[in-house]
């Protein structure tokens, strides 16, 4: 197949068949989802792999994967940032955008399975990573982006980490408010980092240099919700022409010839999110080029040398082409996750302009 254009109704199930088959076979008989066979985890892609299971069906071994995370959580609420064969990797810091992601996960499966006992289940291990996470914010309300192996915040915060999280209370805030539990704090703390994000872009990269040339930086405020309407479509059109390489994909960095497609799925959904769905769909279409024949994506394409680098095919690439894929075709009832924001209360959605 030389290109998948998908719409409303499309999944390519068949096509995406080998894609989920690469995530369980690299899934080890402990729930974790290294990257690779033989690689290593961490949270947050791992995460975003178990969320492509859930989209597939695949819903006992996307909670094994969350039963794995719940038992490696730290007493703290946090977990390292890497983990191998089941043992803690790195433990030279943990990172807040890492631990929050847990929410997103745990509220993108309730809304594919409407199990309310996912929700009962995984509800201590989210409020224990919405405590530690939060612990970091400051009073101008941005979070630091991680703490070092002893706790000790590391001094700074990053615009992506920090939507990351801003997706991720709204999703915890969701799961409270579902069970019928009062957290008024998350609410007011993701308040106070949309505020942050919007308005004070100075408690960003103060201590490296700016991170604009990353993609992320630029379609996550979209993908997260604290950027809409017609402010998201103008913000995707103001650096186009930086990131996008017609035909390939998207640049993880502007300066680097080098489209990967993980970003270009999540640019996908941000286009999406901004209600361009004709440049999302031809994105995602010129992606099936970087699948392998046993499912697997490879991580990116490299311009100027024409090869594939790294030489890796990450399960969380594989996560994040079934979540694109979803997006654009609805398959699943957490196809709009990334699409909208919606505040939570007390039974039902309610859309929002935040």
């Amino acid at each position: 197949m030389s290109a998948l254009y998908l719409q409303k109704g499309m999944f390519p199930t068949d096509y995406l068949r080998p894609t989920v088959d690469f995530i369980l076979r690299t899934q080890t008989a402990a729930g974790e989802i290294p990257w690779f066979d033989g690689g290593h985890s961490d949270p947050w892609d791992h995460t975003e792999a178990a969320m492509g299971l859930a989209i597939a069906g695949e819903i006992e071994p996307a909670l094994r994967a969350y039963r794995w995370l719940a038992t490696e959580q730290l007493p703290d609420g946090s977990w390292w940032r890497s983990y191998r064969n089941g043992r803690p990797h790195e433990t030279d810091r943990r990172e807040t955008n890492y631990v929050a992601y847990i929410a997103t996960g745990i509220w993108h499966l309730y809304r594919i399975t409407g199990h309310r006992d996912t929700l009962v289940e995984f509800f201590p291990v989210v409020d224990a990573a919405m405590d530690f996470v939060l612990n970091y914010q400051s009073s101008h309300g941005e979070i630091d982006w991680a703490v070092d192996g002893q706790g000790e915040a590391l001094g700074d915060a990053l615009l992506t980490g920090c939507s990351s999280i801003y997706k991720s209370l709204e999703c915890a805030s969701h799961i409270a408010a579902e069970l019928g539990l009062e957290r008024a704090h998350w609410l007011a703390a993701r308040r106070r980092l949309g505020h942050a994000l919007r308005h004070r872009p100075e408690r960003f990269d103060r201590t490296w240099a700016s991170k604009r040339r990353y993609a992320m930086d630029w379609f996550y405020p979209v993908l997260t919700g604290w950027v809409q309407g017609g402010a998201a479509l103008e913000r995707i059109n103001q650096r186009w022409s930086e990131f996008v390489e017609p035909g390939l994909g998207c640049r993880c960095e502007t300066q680097e010839p080098w489209v990967t497609v993980a970003e270009s799925c999540e640019l996908t959904m941000a286009l999406l999110a901004a209600g361009d769905k004709a440049r999302a769909a031809t994105v995602f279409s010129w992606l099936s080029r970087w699948r392998h024949d046993d499912g697997a994506w490879w991580t990116g394409y490299q311009l100027v040398e024409d090869l594939l680098w790294p030489d890796e095919k990450p399960t969380w690439t594989a996560g994040a082409v079934l979540l694109a894929a979803d997006a654009l075709t609805g398959h699943t009832a957490a196809s709009d996750l990334f699409l909208n924001v919606h505040e939570p209360k007390a039974t039902g959605y309610r859309a929002v302009a935040d």
